[in-house]
């Protein structure tokens, strides 16, 4: 199975933290956020991974080095210029449409910065049974931009919070608000279909292909713990949930 990391961002939010370091390597409960994240994937049966790196880009690929790739295949995308979620993904396409027996597998996007226990092989069989083109774990709770899905579960607008202003794909009867988490399961076929050129951001190239009736679904993981750590302080307080047992790193 294999899986993209996105680590390439300059992890503004996090200094002072990524002064000397890129937010891969910030580290909690004395492991980096990346070793966490391979970590998770590992243990569903993740062996080929590819991160996308820019700022210090060289103190991850030395990082790697001294921890022997943990156990897994692991490639680098060297990103020149940041180029968002989706032109990071898109950069990184011939990784996953090699001629392998995997290469029409689904595979799975992460957010270096995402720390949570959402059940991923739960998530991997929904996206196979439903046929989905990508799948994306959300839950109910707050958030400055909202994903709005439809009663059976797809995509269908996005809403930032405090205006009436909805981004519609398609209008959804009794569409409902949730957050993303930051983790993808795609199909493989989805490569073909980013027509976007340069950096741009996946939710975006998403919302145009649920407009053309394509299959962009919701997980539900709302009794999952997630949290975001774009920040010192959520650093902090994901230090005290693992100090109290709330959230395990293995």
């Amino acid at each position: 199975m294999k899986a993209m990391v996105l680590a390439a961002g300059m992890g503004t939010r996090l200094r002072p933290l990524t002064d000397d370091r890129p937010k891969a390597l910030v580290e909690l409960g004395g492991r980096t956020l990346l070793e966490i994240v391979l970590a998770r994937l590992r243990a569903v049966g993740v062996t080929n991974v590819i991160v996308n790196t820019h700022h210090f880009a060289d103190m991850v690929v030395a990082y790697l080095k001294q921890n022997p790739n943990f156990g897994m295949r692991i490639e680098l995308s060297q990103e020149d210029i940041l180029l968002d979620t989706g032109g990071g993904l898109k950069k990184a396409a011939n990784f996953f449409l090699d001629s392998s027996r995997d290469a029409q597998d689904p595979f799975i996007l992460h957010n270096v910065d995402v720390l949570s226990a959402i059940d991923l092989g739960s998530m991997m069989r929904f996206h196979v049974e439903s046929n989905a083109l990508a799948t994306l774990a959300v839950q109910e709770r707050e958030t400055s931009r909202s994903l709005l899905f439809d009663q059976d579960g797809l995509l269908c607008g996005r809403r930032t919070a405090g205006t009436r202003e909805i981004d519609w794909a398609r209008v959804g009867m009794d569409a409902q608000p949730l957050a993303f988490s930051g983790i993808h399961v795609i199909s493989p076929r989805l490569l073909a279909k980013l027509d976007e050129e340069g950096a741009f951001s996946i939710i975006a190239a998403y919302l145009r292909l649920a407009g053309c009736g394509e299959r962009i679904l919701g997980f539900r993981a709302d009794e999952f713990y997630w949290r975001d750590l774009g920040r010192p302080e959520s650093i902090l307080q994901a230090e005290e949930e693992v100090a109290s047992g709330r959230i395990s790193l293995t």
